[in-house]
This record gives structure tokens, C-alpha cells and sequence, in this order.
């Protein structure tokens, strides 16, 4: 870039920062966003508010052969913002970039296929843990912080805590 390119870069990237704070993002989105628009500042070697469409379609072409689905998407999510807060324009270009359909497993099983998830895991500690967690309907984390003095056996009776947050979560 030029100098007085750069200066017009560094004024509005100032101003892409700032209005992420001001939107309350927290710092690893604002890393994540600035992060973008300096990789496709780069990319280009000019400052990014004069790219047309073809030219965000040749970045995200070559952004998807370089990066993860996760970056792609960071770095959309960031352009968008900067488009939207700091340029003032409406992002018209959102549907050119669109990750894979990805076949999830449905959110319940089915008796027979929890039979067959049990039936193909090979240790014995395991298949008890998958087997406790399902008749007993655990989260994970309930499982995990399960011990031996909360099965009452008299009562037939099993005392589930709550998971125990590892870290106190910050307020966005």
C-alpha cells in the first residue's frame, strides 16, 4: 500500500476497532474480526473499502482452500461488521459464501442404536459410563463429576450435582 493508503487503511481499521468495543464484543471477536480485515487488507495490498464482489469472491475462493470453515466464517462475519459499522454499506454479498451441509446426528437416539454404540465399545469402563449416562439421563459433565459417595445403594438412589463451572464466565 501506499502512504496515503495506508493512512486511510490505519484510519478506518481505528474505527472498525472502536465501534467492536462499542458494540460490546469481547476481545477474542474483536481479535477475530480485526483479524480479517487485515488479512484481506493484506491480500490485496490495498485497503479493503473499495472491493467489488468479484474481488470478495476471489479472496473467499482462495481464503476456502487455504483456511478452516471456522476461519472462513470469522473472516465473513468480521467484513460484514466492518462493511456495515465502519463503511456504512450493506452487505449484499453474504450468500457467496455458504459452508457445506453437514449431516449431524439426530439430537436423540433410539433405544437400538444406543444398543449398538454400547455393544461396539470395547472396554467394559467405558460401556459403564455410556450405560450410566443414558439410563440416567446425565449431561456429561454430571457424569464426570460423579463420585462413589453419591450412590446411596440402601435407597437405590444416585445424588447428581451440578457441573461445576472450571472457569467464572465473563459478561459479554
Amino acid at each position: 500500500m501506499n502512504t496515503s493508503e495506508q493512512q486511510r487503511f490505519d484510519f478506518l481499521y481505528e474505527q472498525h476497532l472502536t465501534n467492536l468495543t462499542l458494540q460490546g464484543k469481547r476481545p477474542a471477536t474483536i481479535d477475530a474480526y480485526s483479524r480479517a480485515v487485515r488479512r484481506i487488507a493484506a491480500f490485496f495490498d490495498c485497503c479493503p473499502d473499495n472491493l467489488t464482489t468479484d474481488d470478495l469472491k476471489r479472496y473467499f475462493a482462495s481464503l476456502i482452500d487455504s483456511h478452516s470453515w471456522s476461519t472462513v466464517k470469522l473472516d465473513r462475519n468480521g467484513l460484514q461488521f466492518f462493511y456495515r459499522y465502519v463503511l456504512n454499506h450493506s452487505w449484499e454479498w453474504l450468500n457467496i459464501v455458504k459452508p457445506p451441509q453437514v449431516k449431524r446426528l439426530p439430537d436423540i437416539l433410539t433405544p437400538a442404536e444406543v444398543a449398538i454404540v454400547i455393544s461396539l465399545t470395547r472396554q467394559l469402563r467405558y460401556q459403564v459410563c455410556f450405560l450410566t449416562l443414558y439410563s440416567m439421563g446425565l449431561r456429561l459433565g454430571e457424569a464426570v463429576s460423579l463420585r462413589v459417595g453419591d450412590i446411596d445403594s440402601q435407597m437405590m438412589q444416585v445424588h447428581i450435582r451440578g457441573e461445576q463451572p472450571r472457569h467464572p464466565r465473563l459478561s459479554d
